[in-house]
């Protein structure tokens, strides 16, 4: 089969197309044949790393946590799911060097496997993963909020997505809107302005154009209940001025710096809750509560990818993986796919 690895750490060009032997699922595990990889920040930040020619823990790694594809065999005591179901796929490569989703075949824990909706194309799998399981986390982790989301559940609630023309915050401003909140998103750009309303966003404020804060605070007199950040560094008086008293702030990247100055006294006077979130650390707890909150609003039609959902996908085949890390890390705006292989009829 063909697969891509990295053999130390790098600039996109230490990806390599290679033959490598197809492997068999072991004890609670499952083969996928892959028809899509998604990639994400996280994917070329782990094969960056710190500096370029760091050694890895693997002598060669496949990358990309993301994918969705077709199970094609299953492991001793697998019964959540069966040979030929659709599925997608997450935490791919998180901890092992073969798993990524880079490749025709990857051998998973079946923990990481998902059960894909019949409504949902193969693109729409691929684009969940890292995107929508963090989006969930950051929707699900206020002090005066719900644990899980369901249609209602948010009802009453202001939300206000950092960044929401990002793969996160897109799934961010549709999860939020399924669940029956009001979303506000601060954007920079008019382009980026029309995909968030696409997405679903009933207000849409360009930071770049005007006061933020007063702009924010008009739409939600009271302040907002939780906020979905990207860049705390950069907005955190941003986010002390809209925030409601008991509201959370959702940190999920790092955007614009690693260190935040935070005026400890007003923020006590809130009772503000700061809550970082990374993925591969939640616990598989959270994360498989997210995938059934993440299927159900598939299954609702609330999760769309693509251009007139607001998320235009930016195609490359497989043996041009090189290229699409290469468009994720220069920030491209949308999702990056590869076409790992053609969809085969069904015989």
């Amino acid at each position: 089969m063909k697969a891509i690895v990295y053999r130390a750490t790098g600039d996109p060009s230490v990806l390599e197309l290679i033959d490598r032997d197809v492997s068999e699922p072991g004890p609670g595990e499952v083969r996928v044949r892959l028809v899509v990889s998604g990639v994400n920040p996280t994917d070329w930040k782990s094969r960056r790393g710190a500096k370029s020619g760091e050694p890895l823990p693997f002598a060669e790694v496949v990358p990309n946590q993301d994918g969705a594809g077709i199970v094609d065999a299953v492991g001793a005591g697998v019964d959540r799911v069966r040979n030929g179901d659709r599925v997608w796929l997450a935490l791919a490569a998180y901890q092992r060097a073969d798993g990524g989703t880079a490749q025709e075949f990857a051998v998973l824990p079946v923990e990481r496997v998902f059960a894909l909706p019949e409504s949902a194309g193969f693109d729409v799998g691929a684009s969940l993963g890292v995107p929508a399981i963090t989006a969930h986390r950051a929707l699900s982790v206020a002090e005066d909020g719900p644990r899980r989301l369901r249609p209602g559940a948010l009802r009453g609630k202001v939300v206000l997505v950092a960044g929401g023309a990002g793969a996160v915050g897109h799934a961010a401003i549709q999860l939020a809107k399924w669940a029956g909140a009001v979303v506000i998103t601060t954007i920079s750009s008019p382009a980026k302005a029309a995909l968030v309303r696409r997405a679903g966003a009933d207000h849409v404020v360009n930071y770049k154009e005007s006061d933020a804060a007063a702009r924010i605070r008009r739409i939600a007199p009271e302040g907002v209940d939780l906020v979905v950040e990207v860049a705390p560094a950069q907005n955190a008086d941003l986010d002390l001025a809209v925030i409601r008293n008991r509201g959370s702030i959702a940190v999920d990247a790092n955007n614009g710096g690693d260190h935040v100055h935070l005026d400890v006294r007003k923020h006590f006077s809130l009772n503000v809750r700061y809550q970082f979130v990374l993925l591969y650390t939640v616990g598989m707890e959270a994360v498989h509560a997210a995938a059934e909150d993440i299927n159900a609003a598939i299954a609702d039609g609330a999760l769309a990818v693509g251009e007139q959902a607001g998320l235009p996908l930016h195609r490359f085949a497989l043996a041009d993986t090189a290229a699409a890390h290469a468009a994720v890390e220069q920030g491209i705006v949308g999702k990056v796919l590869i076409d790992v292989a053609p969809v085969r009829p069904a015989p």
